[in-house]
């Protein structure tokens, strides 16, 4: 048991430092240009997060892993959110679905921002390293607002412990 653990850690360190798609031209300055749309229907700039430890999750509703992995992200925020750690779940959604989304987060107590990327989702995405725009999508950027590493696919506890270490390093 030990063993399938720390292959399983072993593993998560790896993903979190490589990006999801090796070779590709990661844009965090696109991430840090943006701004989305909050749940309170104002706009919010990404800006506002830089020199923060951050996981970016692209996500919808939708979205079965997506469901699957909030309870994840939400633990996370609770846990190390203290230091410094800040999730940010940006809803592969259009504005005119705020009230959906809005009702979801609550409905899932995702107790950390929540943003509407709307039209802006995909490219922002394929930035990120994500050509095909999967979902869901995570992305861990440093405080430096380089990006670590990225998950395409549902991330797992022991991805986000892995990711919560070297973004606190």
């Amino acid at each position: 048991m030990i063993r399938k653990f720390a292959v399983t850690l072993g593993l998560s360190l790896g993903l979190v430092a490589a990006p999801a798609h090796a070779g590709e031209a990661i844009d965090t300055a696109a991430f840090f240009s943006s701004t989305l749309t909050g749940l309170d229907g104002g706009k919010m700039a990404m800006e506002q997060f830089r020199g923060r430890p951050l996981v970016v999750n692209f996500w919808a509703r939708w979205c079965g892993p997506c469901r699957d992995e909030i309870p994840e992200l939400v633990r996370l925020r609770a846990e190390q959110g203290a230091d410094g750690i800040e999730v940010i779940g940006v809803a592969i959604e259009e504005n005119d679905k705020l009230e959906a989304v809005k009702d979801f987060a609550k409905a899932y107590d995702m107790r950390y921002p929540v943003v509407i990327a709307a039209k802006d989702g995909i490219p922002l995405m394929k930035a990120l390293g994500n050509p095909q725009a999967g979902m869901p999508f995570t992305v861990y950027i440093g405080r430096d607002g380089k990006e670590l590493g990225s998950k395409l696919g549902l991330v797992r506890r022991a991805d986000l412990e892995a990711a919560a270490q070297a973004l606190l390093k």
